[in-house]
């Protein structure tokens, strides 16, 4: 039902329900759903990964030597073990009393926007960010602007003249691996980004729900440790362990946590429980140390397949791509005059789908950027989907 639908039915939706909208991604994925086409387009781990065998013997487990209070209600913080976990795992000394489960790393970013975003306040992005940010932000009525980005993400000089106007609320970047990008940003570049921000007063907002996906090196220590007073950071248990728990958490300054709390209290009251018990049991004695570097070792081959075919196929297209060190994601560029939303029906009609750039900027687009995935197709279906889109841009 649309808006206007409701408003004839008698209900008077709030202003901010005319902001929110569908998912893109969600959206396109539709088209993917056609019987015989290559999907590049979802930002889904590879159910390879999952550990299913596990996940079955801590179910168990958990029923049967804490079942009744996995069944009941929880602590809106999380369970007490896990909120240990993380904290333990993270590379900065946090108190476990600064972790907040949350249902998904996508809950964080709507806990913050509702605790942090007034109608018209100022927040920064990168340019392009997570679609998935610009959602959860924009029903609560921000000034959204862009911060210049490259390859190596936000330009510091260019983050310092965003704040000069009117001190943002917060600064959101992805450092690792980032959505759409796949980018990953320098250790110089983080320690440029953290001084500008904290010599203007611009607290960040550090998402991570990729940083454990490194191929072949580690990537640097996050923003959050260089100024964890002024950083609520995210992460994920989506990419490492199973999308379907519905597990993530922030860790936030200690000032800030008790608000963010009560909004998680009035969103849910708590993440599930269960799910909690069975992560933390699962995640006993090292096992995301051993499972980990699975995921990495399977994700690179498909990068590099992925990167083979894209130097194959596109010889003489004029086609630009990147070459992540780690993550989900590859970006790449039309050839000049080219727009990828218009591509994108060729494409399918070829066999192939992508998400096409625009919907992750928020000030002016790149009509010519596509964001590929390739971990959830086989290295044939890589050779093939990427030879189809090849097709499709050679018209």
């Amino acid at each position: 039902m649309k808006l206007n639908d409701l408003q004839h039915a008698h209900w008077q939706p709030a202003r901010r329900a005319a902001k929110m909208n569908p998912s893109v991604i969600r959206e396109i994925l539709k088209l993917t759903e056609r019987p015989g086409v290559i999907s590049f387009a979802g930002g889904l781990p590879s159910p390879r990964t999952f550990p299913v065998a596990e996940f079955a013997v801590a179910c168990d487990k958990v029923l049967r030597d804490d079942g009744p209070a996995a069944l009941q209600y929880a602590a809106s913080e999380g369970y007490g073990p896990l909120r240990e976990m993380v904290a333990a795992r993270l590379p900065w000394p946090v108190d476990p009393a600064q972790v907040l489960i949350t249902t998904g790393s996508q809950q964080g970013l709507d806990l913050i926007a509702k605790i942090l975003i007034d109608a018209g306040s100022r927040i920064l992005v990168e340019a392009p960010t997570y679609v998935g940010a610009l959602q959860a932000f924009t029903p609560m009525e921000p000034e959204v602007v862009s911060v210049a980005s490259d390859d190596e993400g936000v330009i510091a000089a260019d983050l310092a003249q965003q704040a000069a106007p009117q001190r943002p609320r917060f600064l959101y970047l992805l450092p690792n691996f980032q959505n759409p990008t796949g980018r990953t940003m320098t250790e110089q570049r983080r320690q440029d980004v953290a001084r500008a921000a904290a010599d203007r007063g611009v607290p960040l907002v550090e998402d991570n729900p990729y940083g454990d996906l490194w191929f072949d090196a580690p990537p640097p220590a996050p923003l959050a440790a260089r100024n964890p007073d002024a950083c609520v950071y995210l992460g994920s248990f989506s990419k490492v362990l199973a999308p379907g728990l519905r597990l993530g958490f922030l860790v936030a300054p200690k000032a800030l946590y008790p608000k963010l709390l009560q909004a998680k209290q009035a969103a849910d009251l708590h993440s599930p429980g269960f799910n909690q018990r069975m992560a933390a049991e699962v995640m006993r004695d090292g096992f995301l140390e051993r499972h980990v570097p699975a995921i990495r070792a399977l994700y690179k081959s498909q990068r590099d397949a992925m990167l083979a075919a894209l130097q194959r196929e596109m010889k003489g297209l004029d086609v630009q791509w990147n070459t992540p060190a780690g993550g989900m994601f590859l970006w790449a560029r039309l050839p000049r005059g080219m727009d990828a939303a218009e591509l994108l029906p060729r494409a399918v009609d070829k066999g192939v789908a992508f998400v096409p750039g625009a919907p992750f900027y928020a000030g002016p687009p790149d009509t010519r950027s596509l964001r590929l995935s390739f971990v959830t197709a086989s290295v044939p279906e890589i050779d093939a989907g990427i030879a189809a889109l090849a097709a499709a841009i050679r018209g």
